[in-house]
């Protein structure tokens, strides 16, 4: 279907946008859309107590779902969590207690509150934990009701199992399961709200297929899947990892200035494609900053960061941080004020403050792990004092905090 055909807000938005890799049948979909509002899910695991940013473009696609009248659903994995999901991973996940999960669950809650307005009508948000039904499950039953609709074959083709299989890696009975607990979880969610689309990664497209399938046969329900694509930047790095781990979304985890400058520190050829899927800025301006070059395209990096951090931290949250950075040195490095420098701060406070930290403590894991430089030169003593002496004759030092993301910090 030509995409210039699309009569639905949503997916003509999304396309336009960047959002849509694959779609199991996008002119029905369009179609069921243009008639009338859809509920749609995506699940997330509670692996950790924070989200990342490889989560965001997922999150920004349900709240896109939301802005154009349908309903979206956020399914916590309390039960899927219990087992771990092998797609395109080498090893099995560890196995977290049931306390590590409820911890985990609680923290990234309030992550979608930011995003989604959730209400018990209309295109109200709801959020459900699968543990609700898959905790009550019988094995027998289950085999007999469902597994008899998977063939092991097929099972056996999906890249995400054929590749572990393919290496010569272990691939547990625990884990081959997975797919038939997601597949019922996107039963269950079309049985009880009348959820009619799964969304998610294009890792999940094989599980996801499965699960739209199983509602198909079991239960005559058209039923619909749609894959964002795996995002890594014009480096080849993957979405939301840098040199010190991940970039999480919880300010408990990352400080709002250091999300800010994860943005400002985005590629060159990149800033385009995340205004496109990290905003929502107007097209047309979107097409003008992409085309911005040299010291301009800084500034629209700097746009980048401001309004992606309002959408996760606020408004205020957001140009206070662009307001620390206090503009940009000639080489288009941030510069953050910390008047402290003029009469002496500790190494591990300076990390903390320049890099927007969640806590000196991993300022000072980072420095212990050699990853700070200061003037190009290794910071090896956490509790060292860093004063007026660092700073060269334009009265700036240069801090580096791994490979790519520096900093340039001056007393005033």
């Amino acid at each position: 279907m030509s995409t210039d055909a699309l009569r639905s807000d949503f997916l003509r938005i999304a396309n336009e946008r960047g959002f849509v890799h694959q779609c199991t049948d996008l002119a029905a979909l369009d179609a069921k859309l243009a008639a009338g509002p859809v509920a749609a899910y995506v699940g997330y695991d509670c692996t950790a107590d924070s989200l990342h940013v490889g989560h965001l473009i997922s999150i920004m696609l349900l709240r896109l779902w939301q802005r154009t009248g349908n309903r979206p659903v956020v399914l916590l994995g309390g039960g899927t969590t219990r087992i771990g999901d092998p797609s395109f991973r080498d090893e099995s996940r560890p196995l977290l207690t049931d306390e590590q999960i409820e911890a985990n669950k609680r923290g990234i809650r309030g992550v979608f509150e930011q995003f989604l307005a959730f209400g018990d009508t209309g295109p109200g948000a709801i959020e459900v934990d699968n543990a609700t039904w898959l905790d009550e499950l019988r094995y027998i039953p289950l085999l007999r009701e469902v597994g008899v609709h998977f063939s092991v074959n097929r099972m056996l083709t999906l890249d995400s199992v054929k590749q572990r299989l393919d290496r010569e890696h272990s691939l547990t009975f625990l884990e081959f399961n997975y797919m038939i607990l997601q597949s019922y979880d996107f039963r269950e969610l079309n049985r009880r709200y009348g959820v009619a689309l799964q969304m998610g990664g294009s890792d999940q497209w094989g599980n996801i297929v499965m699960g739209a399938d199983l509602i198909r046969r079991m239960d005559g329900a058209e039923a619909f899947g749609l894959t964002v694509p795996l995002l890594t930047t014009a480096s080849g790095q993957k979405m939301g990892k840098t040199a010190s781990g991940a970039v999480w979304l919880n300010a408990d985890r990352l400080a709002p200035f250091g999300y800010w400058q994860f943005w400002r520190n985005t590629e060159d050829p990149d800033v385009g494609k995340f205004l496109r899927l990290f905003t929502e800025l107007p097209m047309e301006e979107i097409a003008r900053l992409e085309t911005l070059e040299g010291a301009e395209l800084n500034a629209a990096k700097a746009v980048l960061a401001t309004e992606a951090t309002a959408l996760l931290h606020g408004r205020e949250a957001a140009e206070a941080a662009a307001k620390a950075a206090s503009g940009a040195s000639a080489e288009g490095l941030p510069v953050v004020v910390v008047p402290e420098l003029a009469t002496g701060i500790a190494a591990f406070a300076l990390v903390q403050r320049a890099f927007g930290l969640a806590s000196n403590a991993e300022a000072r894991r980072q420095i212990r792990s050699g990853g700070v430089r200061l003037n190009d030169a290794p910071v090896t003593d956490e509790g060292q004092t860093i004063g007026a002496a660092a700073l060269t004759e334009d009265g700036a030092a240069r801090l580096s905090l791994g490979r790519k993301r520096q900093v340039l910090v001056r007393a005033a």
